[in-house]
């Protein structure tokens, strides 16, 4: 399963099975293992330690303490799109950890836009000023 261009996971990693679903459904609920239980182990995968470590510090209801992801898909009606489904929210999660935003420089204003902030300031102060009780 390709996470990234450059990050991909075995299909060996993780494992899915079968079980009922849950919610209405007809008579056909009780008898079709719809729902797929995805699970896989975060220490245990070819992850950089980085990326399991980002993922383990998550607080997410997903991960359980022991390191287990745990994600049930049963929104579709049939096992192969709930398959799918299974493994794009999986793929998301690690993509959650993989992204990370660049530190932010802190800069200074300019000269002009100083100038240009207290003119406004002092054109708003004018206009207020003229709306007070005029004397005849």
């Amino acid at each position: 399963m390709h996470i990234s261009r450059h990050i991909a996971i075995d299909d060996s990693e993780f494992e899915m099975h079968a079980i009922r679903s849950q919610g209405s459904g007809g008579q056909n609920v009780n008898k079709v293992a719809s729902a797929i239980h995805l699970r896989m182990d975060i220490q245990a995968s070819s992850l950089a330690q980085e990326y399991k470590d980002r993922l383990l510090s998550l607080n997410d209801h997903r991960i359980t303490a022991s390191g287990m992801i745990i994600i049930k898909a049963q929104s579709q009606r049939t096992q192969e799109l709930n398959r799918q489904e299974a493994q794009a929210r999986l793929r998301a999660l690690i993509k959650s950890v993989i992204h990370t935003d660049r530190p932010r420089k802190a800069t200074r204003p300019t000269l002009g836009s100083k100038k240009r902030r207290l003119e406004g300031k002092k054109q708003r102060g004018q206009k207020k000023a003229l709306r007070g009780r005029v004397d005849h």
